[in-house]
């Protein structure tokens, strides 16, 4: 990997905590990559997202779309956002890093934050949006960011399409497997880790495709039902953070321990929670037949090793969940319409085409998935730098 184009530290002079922004690279002299908040989070863990956001804009990459792919970028404060000075923290992390948002970093909610949190925050320091280094590249800056703001106003069933765009490409991720594998999606069983917006969305799609949910686990411990847990009622009974209310679950639904997830007797596991869940140690109680990474960077390299050599395939994040990025740019540049259909649909099938096209590769080079994502974006890197240029 080549080295990022710019990497700082930022230490808060209130709480002595630290943030951290990394831009991999700039096409046409902006990047693109979301803002996490998170106790322990680190400058490496923000260097190895900014990479992955590089690769997520190549992927997604259509000469013949309104939307060309930006650099990848991420930022990331070490603060538990449930902290009661997480906000504060925030407020003066962009006060700090304003330059670079109005001119180089596009940024929006990620692990930890929410998009109506980052974007108050955002006035407060001083910003015209968390967006707003890449209005010059709009054709018609008013018409599109209206578009956006409607595309944000949008509800399904009393959820956010926003925050529901990103579960709809994880689901169908997982989809394009099963129908690969020749594997009916009635009956398929599903473990997700996580039930915040992505983990939440994931389990709200699947479960609507006819696969049963048997787990889910948040910070208080996992939630199991072999039967199928009934997905809406979770949903409906979870706090911002993703946190379910346990006295909405039924008499037949098990309360079991934090970390078993992991073993639960399933075909599918998404974890759509933190970085590093999955290491050396704890991936030898891993059944699943398909790892499907909803999070960013769940799985560590050795132990995604060690799972390929058990026959269980991982299915990698900078494809998987790489949705909800490019659905804020079809929508700003005018590529879909603030529409739920629409997004669903363009989203749907531009996911199933993405990981057709990584498996097939993988199965060519007799590679993994990791490996093909990544030959994918080594071919469409230099066509993108050869028509818009970009530094690093």
């Amino acid at each position: 990997m080549t080295t990022p184009l710019l990497s700082l530290t930022w230490t808060d002079h209130v709480t002595g905590r630290q943030g951290h922004l990394v831009v991999d690279r700039l096409v046409r002299g902006v990047s693109s990559g979301g803002l996490r908040m998170r106790e322990g989070c680190t400058l490496e863990e923000v260097s190895g997202l900014a990479r992955g956001m590089t690769m997520k804009e190549a992927l997604h990459y259509n000469p013949e779309g309104r939307y060309i792919p930006l650099g990848g970028a991420k930022g990331g404060i070490d603060c538990d956002p449930q902290d009661p000075r997480a906000y504060g923290i925030l407020v003066r992390y962009l006060r700090a890093v304003r330059p670079y948002i109005e001119t180089m970093w596009t940024t929006g909610e990620d692990l930890g934050l929410t998009q109506d949190i980052v974007d108050r925050a955002a006035a407060e320091a001083g910003l015209v949006s968390s967006i707003q280094a890449v209005y010059p590249l709009l054709d018609d800056e008013a018409t599109a960011r209206r578009r956006l703001a409607d595309a944000f106003a949008v509800e399904v069933d009393g959820i956010g399409l926003d925050e529901l765009v990103g579960g709809c490409g994880v689901a169908e991720s997982v989809l394009v497997a099963l129908d690969r594998a020749g594997v009916a999606y009635e009956g398929t069983r599903v473990c997700v880790q996580g039930l915040g917006t992505m983990g939440g969305a994931t389990a709200r799609f699947l479960a609507r495709a006819g696969l049963k949910i048997v787990a889910v686990a948040d910070v208080k411990g996992t939630v199991a039902n072999p039967a199928g847990l009934d997905v809406d009622a979770l949903l409906a009974a979870r706090d911002s953070y993703g946190t379910v209310d346990r006295t909405a679950l039924r008499p037949d639904d098990l309360e079991l321990a934090g970390d078993a997830w992991l073993s639960v007797d399933a075909e599918v596991l998404v974890p759509a929670a933190v970085s590093y869940a999955i290491d050396t140690a704890n991936q030898s109680q891993i059944t699943a037949r398909w790892i499907v990474e909803a999070a960013n960077m769940p799985v560590l390299p050795d132990a995604e090793e060690l799972l390929g050599r058990r026959g269980i395939t991982v299915l990698p994040d900078v494809v998987v969940n790489s949705g909800t990025n490019a659905w804020w740019w079809w929508t700003l540049f005018g590529d879909i319409d603030a529409d739920a259909d629409e997004a669903f649909a363009y989203t749907r099938r531009s996911m199933r085409a993405l990981i057709d096209q990584m498996l097939t590769r993988a199965e060519a080079d007799r590679t993994t998935p990791r490996a093909a994502a990544h030959a994918i974006v080594a071919d469409r890197l230099p066509v993108i730098a050869e028509r818009f240029g970009w530094y690093r």
